[in-house]
């Protein structure tokens, strides 16, 4: 039995190909499963722009130059191992772009398991945790597109959210987000709403986009790049989405003192991507990179997996009910869709309004 693979070129991400793989046989206790779906977002682009860095090219193996993009999606187990996981059960989780994966499953519960496997050990256990859909509290089966186009992101957001309201917002009265169109960027401005309304959330994105960010209503203000200029000179927060370099120098200059403190997720930019390598020193704060991962094991630890759970399954149900009709959910069938879905994002052709479910 084979498996079929997009492998991506880790120097030149718009170079892809299908590749097949043979399977070898299941040892004790692993368990195959049958990709059945993942989404396609600016998030994967991330992924692979700082791969290398971050590791996330470790936890999908591929050969020598060559690296299996990370996606979020559903799959279901074709054959099993494991005593305790059952041919047929679905579960949720970090994927790769395949059409199939086998996981050693640890820590097993009602409600997921870990993959055990060695070359993953060293990974956060955030990206090696799968959950059992059949128990799954998250689990909607007529939402199962919008957990895995929006799931992974909102949560990123809500954590930023919870983190700068940990620290009292810095002091500010003002959050500024680049990338405003993105889905992590409109998770965090769905949260600040909620918990943290007496913060201005200020969304920056480029003038095509403006009307679509202002349609979300997750703002109080809309402004285009080009017109950052226009935005008030009071202490405020950055969360930089984009990864672009100049912009980033633009907003630390144009706020200079009053900037009290800079955030730093993702790269959607990949043109410009050189801020995380960037040295020369900016006005103001030293931005400082926000890691999702860590930031989720420390919010579970100090709430605990069941009223985590809670708090941020009632942000979720919150932002769902915002983002309603705010994206158009196109279906798109193989792997050779979703190497090119992908190689059109890092291309930077990325529109907002779909959201991009890939069936392999």
């Amino acid at each position: 039995m084979n498996a079929t693979e997009v492998h991506v070129r880790k120097g030149a991400l718009t170079d892809a190909v299908l590749a097949e793989v043979p399977l070898a046989p299941l040892g004790d206790g692993e368990v195959r499963l049958a990709i059945e779906s993942f989404s396609v977002t600016a998030n994967n682009v991330t992924y692979a722009v700082v791969g290398d860095g971050f590791k996330y090219w470790d936890f999908f193996p591929a050969p020598e130059g060559l690296g299996i993009v990370p996606m979020w999606g559903h799959a279901k187990v074709i054959e099993s191992r494991h005593p305790d996981i059952a041919k047929g059960e679905r579960v949720y989780g970090y994927l790769p772009m395949a059409s199939h994966l086998d996981v050693l499953p640890g820590r097993v519960s009602a409600g997921g398991f870990s993959d055990m496997a060695a070359h993953r050990l060293p990974m956060s256990p955030v990206y090696n945790s799968y959950t059992r859909l059949a128990v799954d509290p998250e689990h909607d089966p007529a939402k199962e597109a919008e957990r895995m186009i929006f799931g992974p992101l909102f949560k990123t957001g809500f954590l930023i959210e919870y983190f700068l309201r940990g620290e009292g917002w810095f002091g500010a009265e003002q959050l500024v987000v680049t990338s405003a169109s993105s889905k992590t960027a409109m998770g965090l401005a769905s949260v600040a709403r909620q918990t943290s309304p007496g913060v201005k959330r200020v969304g920056l994105t480029s003038k095509g986009n403006v009307g679509f960010v202002e349609a979300s209503g997750l703002y109080d203000e809309v402004i285009a790049y080009d017109d950052l200029d226009r935005l008030d000179v009071v202490r405020s927060v950055s969360v930089d989405f984009a990864g672009n370099a100049d912009l980033l120098a633009r907003i630390h200059s144009h706020f200079d003192a009053a900037l009290a403190h800079s955030v730093l997720v993702g790269a959607t930019h990949i043109e410009a991507r050189s801020v995380f390598g960037k040295s020369e020193p900016l006005p103001g704060p030293k931005p400082q990179l926000f890691f999702a991962p860590d930031h989720a094991v420390a919010f579970f630890k100090a709430h605990g997996p069941e009223e985590g759970g809670k708090l941020v399954a009632a942000a979720w149900g919150e932002f769902l009910k915002a983002a309603e009709g705010t994206i158009a959910i196109e279906r798109h069938k193989g792997l050779e869709a979703a190497k090119t879905v992908f190689t059109t994002m890092v291309g930077g052709q990325i529109d907002p309004a779909k959201g991009i479910v890939i069936e392999p």
